[in-house]
């Protein structure tokens, strides 16, 4: 069976007839506008998603470009590199040289320099590295033996800032930095047979020492091992 169309009100009076055909205009524009607001509404809430997830994406994107420059900026400088010393030192101004025997011995060694530059020593080397503590002569000075350098500090004479500016400047190895009670110079580079007391760690030599005397080829034993030995108190890196 046909459904039958809903029949459209009417009215034998034409002036109830126009009032009633306005209302049904009235009612549809009204709906018509009711859809034009909640269409303008639901664009107007994607426009401002947009908006939101735009502003969202820029914010990442700037904390990213900004952690990759902080890490450019604030990243600690490389070690600086020297190549394997084959000098003698002789333009090094206040440069100190010596003869010492290097025969390995057991038990303690009395040194003729302090620090000691060389000399007889115990058969075990000592790791290179940052010690805040004094460290064994005996073994220190084999670590000379293999072309390391000894950077030794009188705690009471250097504060912390100057230690990280001395540490700034020494390359990634071959190197050891530790304390030493009764120095007569705040701060005394040694090397096998050389060494140089500074006041510093702004001396401007102590680049010259390096580049003299690191991993030096004409130590006794030259591009034998500065590590690889039980670590001894006070190694930090």
């Amino acid at each position: 069976m046909t459904p039958t169309p809903p029949q459209k009100r009417t009215s034998g009076n034409p002036a109830t007839q126009s009032t009633i055909d306005l209302t049904v205009k009235q009612q549809r524009e009204q709906k018509r506008q009711e859809k034009l607001a909640e269409y303008q509404k639901q664009l107007a809430k994607r426009r401002r998603s947009k908006l939101v997830w735009w502003v969202v994406g820029v914010v990442v994107a700037i904390g990213v470009i900004a952690a990759i420059v902080a890490s450019i900026v604030f990243a600690p400088a490389p070690a600086p590199s020297f190549d394997r010393g084959s000098g003698d030192g002789s333009s090094i101004e206040g440069l100190e040289t010596f003869e010492n025997t290097a025969s390995h011995v057991e038990g303690t060694v009395e040194y003729e320099q302090t620090p000691p530059a060389g000399g007889d020593h115990n058969a075990v080397w000592l790791n290179c590295g940052i010690y805040d503590q004094p460290v064994p002569n005996e073994n220190a000075v084999h670590s000379l033996e293999h072309g390391a350098i000894w950077v030794t500090y009188d705690p009471a004479a250097v504060s912390s800032d100057e230690l990280a500016a001395l540490e700034a400047q020494f390359p990634s190895s071959y190197v050891v930095l530790s304390p030493y009670e009764g120095l007569d110079s705040p701060i005394v580079l040694s090397a096998w047979n050389n060494q140089l007391k500074i006041d510093s760690a702004d001396d401007e030599r102590i680049s010259d020492f390096f580049t003299a005397f690191w991993r030096s080829q004409v130590a006794p034993e030259p591009n034998a091992l500065c590590s690889g030995q039980p670590d001894v108190p006070g190694l930090q890196s």
